[in-house]
């Protein structure tokens, strides 16, 4: 049976090809499936399988027009030896939880887990839907989506891909990894603002018909690598299969076991994705929602109230350094009885107002949520802690989540096997790591200290970061918020 998507403000559905080319809807919304579906495989057997089968199963219930030799084409040309890891997504046992490293593939960060297999779905639907424009990538970032998405896109037939970031937001590795991206159809923008602005920046230009119709004429069409794509969403829901029948293969839980999930998260995706896995039939009890100091989930799931009129804090966690949680949109649809106009009048009112309050029927359907915040100083203590008592590294954002769940565990006594998803290499923040571990490593420099990270932790260098100690800087282009369309019309030598 096809499954079909629908806007979450209301606009008719599309099929998943059609869904992931447009990336945004026309009327703003995203796109949600009509009903997720059921796992159809026992976890028995997907007990047995590679990574690569398990993806198969889960995303053949999600994206049904395409076919079983397309769907496997893009999975086996995405998993591939670009990750380090032949599980790809391995698990570790440290101080009482399972991490779930969602870090081996090409840019050391969780979002290779799904922009490795996105432009390999996105070419497959140009094809199914007779599409002879060239695809615009259109992407902000917060630190790793950009970097993940070049990485993917790059001299890839019939794209182009521009990502937008905050100049003084990401950290050193970022950035490198960033402006030395290679290909002709690359294009990289460090904007003056942070991360909501280039967000907001990004989805006004995918909202804007006479840019549309400019496009058009030209040549070209937009679509989103960003989580708001259903593209990047269902190769998610993925890892949090695989990681619960890996722990029934290895005998840590029974089948039928419930497990909680820990996920640090900003923009609301990751976490997401695991909703989206317990709600197929995966045994999942709590989804724990870990936020830094930007702490406006945490705030959200407590109060009832969804509310971004903050002060924007630059933290040591920058991936999470988000202010307005895109995907939130989507649970906030499923909560609402799937009302796209109760869903509408919530936005209507965040973008507007900056806020918005939700019933108290609602906040009951988050039950299976639980929301908490580390500060900076537990971040840094978590990543200490640990290494000292196992000798295991963790990244900043990865230190957010055990802090949260150590948390959730004093307030709750819930002792159930707990996997915490371990979003990026801690190589990728080797400064804060490190400074976190011992305040003596403070006065190395960037590469010094990645290599005395790597002696510590007893982990080779990655090879993306190694690359970057020789790559040449690419792109140097910096714009303001409010000139981010020009940038795109220059690049693109659009004509009026």
């Amino acid at each position: 049976m096809e499954l079909i998507y629908k806007s979450t403000r209301g606009q008719e559905g599309v099929t998943a090809s059609q869904a992931i080319l447009k990336g945004l809807a026309d009327d703003g919304g995203l796109y949600v499936p009509t009903h997720i579906p059921a796992l159809d495989v026992p976890v028995e057997k997907l007990a047995q399988m590679t990574y690569q089968e398990v993806a198969y199963e889960v995303m053949k219930l999600y994206l049904t027009d395409f076919t079983e030799e397309e769907l496997k084409n893009c999975i086996n040309k995405a998993y591939d030896s670009k990750f380090d890891a032949q599980e790809i997504a391995p698990m570790v046992y440290a101080d009482g939880a399972y991490y779930l490293e969602l870090f081996h593939g090409a840019t050391i960060a969780f979002k290779d887990m799904a922009l490795s297999i996105l432009p390999h779905l996105m070419t497959t639907s140009a094809k199914k839907n007779y599409v002879d424009h060239e695809i615009v990538i259109l992407t902000a970032t917060s630190g790793d989506t950009g970097k993940a998405a070049m990485a993917g896109f790059a001299d890839v037939e019939g794209t182009k891909i521009i990502v937008f970031y905050p100049k003084d937001g990401v950290s050193p590795v970022q950035e490198k990894q960033m402006v030395t991206q290679k290909g002709k159809n690359t294009f990289v923008v460090g904007i003056h603002g942070n991360f909501d602005d280039a967000q907001t920046g990004v989805k006004k230009m995918f909202g804007d018909k006479a840019l549309a119709q400019l496009l058009d004429k030209n040549g070209y069409q937009f679509s989103s690598a960003n989580s708001i794509n259903i593209g990047r969403l269902v190769p998610q829901i993925v890892y949090y299969v695989y990681a619960y029948a890996m722990l029934v293969h290895n005998e840590e839980i029974k089948n039928g076991e419930k497990i909680n999930v820990v996920v640090p998260t900003g923009n609301f995706g990751n976490i997401l994705a695991a909703y989206y896995a317990k709600n197929m039939g995966l045994p999942i009890d709590r989804l724990i929602c870990a936020s830094n100091e930007n702490k406006v989930l945490y705030d959200f799931f407590t109060t009832g109230i969804y509310d971004r009129n903050r002060d924007f804090i630059l933290t040591s966690s920058p991936s999470m350094d988000i202010l307005i949680s895109s995907n939130l949109e989507r649970l906030i649809y499923k909560i609402a009885g799937d009302d796209p106009n109760v869903n509408a009048s919530l936005m209507s009112a965040l973008s507007g107002e900056g806020k918005y309050v939700i019933t108290p029927e609602m906040r009951e359907s988050l039950r299976d949520f639980y929301g908490n915040y580390a500060s900076e100083e537990e971040t840094a203590a978590t990543i200490h802690d640990l290494y000292e008592d196992t000798g295991y590294v963790i990244d900043t954002h990865t230190a957010v989540a055990s802090a949260v769940y150590k948390k959730y565990v004093d307030d709750t006594s819930d002792t159930k096997k707990t996997v915490i998803a371990s979003t990026a290499s801690p190589f990728k923040f080797a400064r804060s790591v490190m400074t976190a571990i011992d305040k003596k490593y403070e006065s190395m420099d960037d590469f010094d200290l990645i290599d005395e990270l790597s002696n510590i932790s007893g982990v080779p260098v990655p090879k993306a970061v190694e690359e970057l100690r020789t790559a040449p800087v690419l792109h140097t282009t910096q714009c303001d918020v409010d000139e981010m369309e020009a940038t795109v019309k220059k690049w693109l030598n659009i004509q009026e």
